[in-house]
């Protein structure tokens, strides 16, 4: 079995920790003592801190142009709402798609076919930017059956996308076993539970234009 150094050139700072959670990753119980400089002068760094390389520092203009949104559909899916939030979304310049498990159409439960726009497989979560999860008794127990949907919405969970539920799109989440709060109790202002069909598209609008949420990441992941 082949032997894994680990190289780090500090016992202080971001560098020691960042050898102990590589030495973690690979099983090794005790962190290796370090190697020796190849020179013995301290070497100021070219660059300390980067804006570039951080999310942070960028964080837009408070608009959702751009965007991408999923939003998922089944037979019996609760049309009405989905067909409005999609018309919001579009006008306010995100990329709206309805995603199902295949092409074609889904009937909702009133109302007319809703055309799908591509396939789960064709469209992999980490295409989307945020999530919308429908109503609907016999839409979501189709969608759980379904291991590639709830595979794209743990995916959305786990890269701290926005994700709007609503009503009985709650029961998805709870399928996938995803937690309604942060790990530290509060409420997740990424996860949107419209307790109404036709509710919680401002919060969601709003959630959007932050992108990301990271207060919802763990390592390791909680789903």
């Amino acid at each position: 079995m082949p032997t894994v150094a680990i190289v780090y050139f500090s016992a202080q700072g971001h560098t020691h920790q960042l050898a102990e959670a590589v030495a973690e990753g690979l099983g090794m119980r005790e962190l290796p003592e370090p190697m020796p400089k190849v020179l013995t002068r301290d070497v100021a760094p070219e660059v300390v801190v980067s804006p570039a390389l951080s999310l942070f520092a960028r964080p837009g203009d408070g608009s959702i142009r751009t965007r991408r949104v999923a939003i998922l559909v089944a037979d019996g899916c609760d049309g009405k709402p989905l067909l409005a939030l999609a018309d919001r979304l579009i006008r306010e310049g995100a990329v709206a798609r309805f995603v199902s498990t295949s092409l074609g159409s889904v009937q909702p439960s009133a109302g007319d076919e809703i055309e799908v726009d591509v396939s789960l497989e064709a469209a992999p979560a980490v295409l989307y930017d945020a999530l919308v999860v429908p109503d609907g008794d016999d839409a979501i127990s189709t969608l759980e059956g379904d291991g590639r949907t709830l595979e794209f919405v743990k995916d959305q969970y786990r890269h701290c996308k926005p994700i709007l539920a609503l009503r009985g799109g709650r029961h998805l989440l709870s399928a996938c076993g995803i937690d309604l709060t942060l790990p530290d109790g509060q409420p997740d202002p990424g996860l949107i539970l419209a307790s109404k069909t036709d509710a919680g598209a401002d919060d969601f609008v709003a959630a959007i234009a932050q992108h990301r949420h990271f207060a919802r990441e763990t390592d390791p992941p909680r789903v």
